[in-house]
Parts: C-alpha cells; structure tokens; sequence
C-alpha cells in the first residue's frame, strides 16, 4: 500500500496508483439519503474532491440537482448524540446510472438514511458490487454494509449502538476511540466524525493514492 503524507501546501496534488483508466481511479461514489450526518456527508464530499477525486453523490428516487436533509448529531454528554437539522445536500449524480465499474472506491456516510436505505434490494446490490474495492463507511454507514452481507469475516468499527447489527451480519466489532478507524483489507470503517482524520487517510491509502507534499 501507498503511504499517506501529511504536509501544509494547499497546493499538494494526489498521485494515482494501481489504475485501470485515469477516469475510473478517481471517481468516488457516495450513497446518501434524507437525514444523512451533515459532517459525514460534507466532509469527505469536499475533501475528496479538493485532492482531485470527481466525487459523485447519489440517492434512489432522487434525481441530479435534488436535495436531501441532513442531520447534525453531537456528543454534548447525554446518554446519547443529540440532532438537529443540518444543511441541505445536492445530489450530482443519477442513482438509476450508476455503473460500480466507473467507480474506484465507495463512501457510505452514517446518520438517520442507512436505516431506511438498507431496506431498497437495489442499494444493497449496489453495495454488493463495491464488496472487493475500496470502501469507507462511518457512524451509522455500517449499518447498509452489514445488511448487504460483505462484512462477515471482517472486523468492523461504527457507532457503538450499531455493535449487535455488525454482530449478527458475522462481522467483528472493534471498539475504538472515537477519533479512529480500522482497515480490513479494503473495507475502512470509523465510529462517529471525529474520526474524519484517520478515516479518510486510510481510505486515501486502500485506494491507492499517494499524497506528496
């Protein structure tokens, strides 16, 4: 695997290894629906995209130029996150098109939506597709891969009430800080987005880029 590094210039632009196509190796997908977590859906969206990735977001019955809520969660000390209505977010690209192929790797945010997403045959099939390539789910995001039937075997980190749906899938729940992240093989999971650092550095290294500063 390509080592990630860490520097200061705004300037540092990605080097793509490992590609069938220049195009296919920098295409993201992520899968996204109402009451996505803000952060988790804005974050690696724009940072993603500001290392040079095409990053497209899509949601089932929803078209390109289409929105979907999304919801804020905090740790403020209660028993549980608190949440409260985020932004809205653009969808860009048109779920029914989507050809896991032309993609390099795939992002499931957490939050309310993989709850409900993990209900569509069609989203799971998507994310069967996804099973061997990168991908990067965080907080609730396990939820939808654990459904799907591609984390049996593999160990498996998420938000700590989501434990008994990574249990029953076959997978191995890791407990960790809620600034880390774990990597199986080419499956990168984190529990909530304070673990946005680490998350996405491990997922930049299963995909095979390498950041030269």
């Amino acid at each position: 695997m390509s080592e990630l590094g860490i520097g200061r210039s705004a300037a540092a632009e990605p080097v793509f290894l490992n590609h069938r196509s220049d195009n296919v190796t920098k295409k993201i997908l992520f899968i996204v629906g109402d009451y996505v977590e803000d952060y988790e859906i804005m974050v690696p969206f724009q940072a993603l995209e500001a290392l040079g990735y095409t990053v497209e977001a899509v949601c089932p019955n929803k078209a390109p130029g289409d929105t979907v809520a999304t919801a804020v969660h905090d740790f403020t000390g209660d028993q549980t996150y608190s949440e409260k209505l985020g932004h809205r977010f653009q969808i860009n690209a048109d779920f029914k098109a989507v050809n896991p192929e032309d993609y390099a790797g795939l992002v499931v945010p957490g939050g309310r939506s993989p709850e409900y997403l993990r209900l569509d045959p069609e989203v799971l099939a998507m994310v069967r597709a996804f099973a061997d390539k990168p991908l990067a789910a965080i907080c609730h995001g396990p939820q939808l891969i654990a459904t799907a039937d591609i984390i049996r075997g593999r160990s498996v980190s998420a938000y700590p009430a989501c434990r008994p749906d990574i249990e029953t899938a076959g997978g191995t729940y890791v407990e960790l800080g809620m600034t880390e992240a774990v990597t199986d093989g080419t499956l990168v999971t984190g529990p909530a987005w304070p673990a946005h650092g680490a998350w996405l550095k491990q997922f930049l290294v299963v995909l095979g880029a390498e950041i030269r500063i």
